[in-house]
């Protein structure tokens, strides 16, 4: 038998003139990038918040608290595998997620395949169970009008029962 689980995640950051815009491992050339006390990868974020939330184990904050200064400027890869790593004591493993960026610009779309790429070796998963897209926010709101970023995410996660 198996047992199966559905998580959801969201993720915001502000977005400043100076910082490193990091979006899925993948660091994307501009001018501006997103503020946070890691390396702020909104994807990333999100992703970790979903698959914890599967796996009923609170969010990305209680474990990795935003106050604790090891993880200042932290690689959200590292991130991500240690939640990687504690869904998988619990006995879960990945089956698949679903992502969307939304951003104005620059344009997300020419580094999903990186981005998969990553996500998938850290997920143990392939490509092809790493879905992203991207979207703007019609130059609506805080969004559209290039002052944040946001990212969605949900997860298929599975558990062997014997």
């Amino acid at each position: 038998m198996t047992s199966i689980r559905i998580g959801y995640g969201i993720d915001v950051h502000r977005l400043g003139e100076g910082y490193r815009l990091i979006i899925g491992g993948v660091e994307i050339p501009s001018t501006f990038g997103a503020i946070g006390h890691s390396d702020a990868d909104v994807l990333l974020h999100a992703i970790c918040d979903a698959l914890l939330g599967a796996a009923n184990m609170r969010d990305i904050g209680f474990h990795f608290s935003d106050t604790d200064p090891q993880y200042k400027g932290i690689d959200s890869t590292l991130l991500l595998e240690r939640v990687v790593d504690l869904i998988a004591g619990k006995g879960f493993s990945v089956v698949n997620i679903d992502c969307t960026v939304i951003l104005e610009k620059p344009k997300v779309n020419p580094h999903v395949p990186a981005m998969q790429k990553i996500i998938a070796s850290i997920l143990q998963v392939t490509e092809e169970e790493v879905s992203i897209k991207a979207s703007t926010h019609e130059k609506v709101d805080s969004f559209g009008e290039g002052r944040a970023i946001k990212a969605y995410a949900s997860c298929l996660l599975e558990k062997k029962i014997s």
